[in-house]
């Protein structure tokens, strides 16, 4: 089940590494999986949060396509055209060192169009400065100059970007600081839990801004007794 436009805005409202850290609360999986690894990089200026349901694919880039290859491009931009919510394009390009990128300003002009809002690719992007005229967002592991062979060969499956494995349909919350994965039963208490993390960091946050401020060290126990009322109010 989609959440409504109103439930995902309020989502782009917080970063992500508050959104892991809300997610860890309601301890549906084990705290080393679900995000991205180091290597995922937002390439594109647009720094608002990227919030939408993955639409998969598999790409290479070293042979040419198979006509059956060929006509799997449609079948993934059909894919995204069917998604009744913001979509994100979540591509795995399965090449040990990838050469060619499928991303540059044709593929997201059209992937735009179709309503995705960006993408998140364990590959390469492009032609970065139009992409960023058209505000579709970048993730990705490289920067590249050449599509080389690049095509898909497979869509509607399941695929690991930067350690992070992402299903079709998975809800994803990306920004500068990488992406992870939003559990469908969390998603809906997400953004309030958002808000309950972000205020009980302010147990810590300000007496400590105020003993900078005032150039005072805080005692030890103070500090003990500061996150552990932090950790009460999470």
């Amino acid at each position: 089940m989609y959440l409504s436009k109103e439930q995902l805005e309020e989502l782009t409202h917080f970063d992500t590494p508050t959104v892991w850290n809300a997610l860890e609360g309601f301890k549906l999986r084990p705290a080393i999986i679900g995000f991205s690894w180091p290597g995922l990089t937002l390439m594109t200026s647009r720094t608002k949060p990227l919030v939408g349901y993955a639409v998969t694919a598999k790409v290479s880039g070293l042979t040419a396509p198979a006509a059956a290859e060929k006509a799997m491009m449609f079948d993934f931009y059909a894919n995204v055209r069917a998604m009744d919510a913001p979509s994100i394009a979540v591509v795995e390009d399965v090449d040990e060192i990838p050469i060619g990128s499928f991303w540059g300003e044709v593929q997201a002009t059209t992937f735009k169009a179709l309503g995705a809002e960006g993408t998140i690719t364990h590959g390469g992007v492009r032609d970065l400065t139009e992409v960023n005229d058209l505000d579709f967002q970048f993730f990705a592991t490289c920067i590249m100059v050449a599509r080389a062979e690049s095509h898909v060969i497979d869509t509607n499956c399941t695929v690991r970007i930067s350690g992070m494995t992402v299903h079709p349909g998975d809800l994803i919350h990306a920004d500068l600081h990488g992406a992870v994965v939003i559990p469908e039963e969390a998603a809906p208490a997400l953004a309030e839990a958002c808000r309950r993390v972000s205020n009980a960091e302010r147990c810590v946050l300000e007496p400590c801004r105020e003993a900078i401020r005032t150039g005072t060290k805080p005692t030890i126990d103070q500090l003990r007794q500061w996150r552990g009322e932090m950790a009460k109010r999470r």
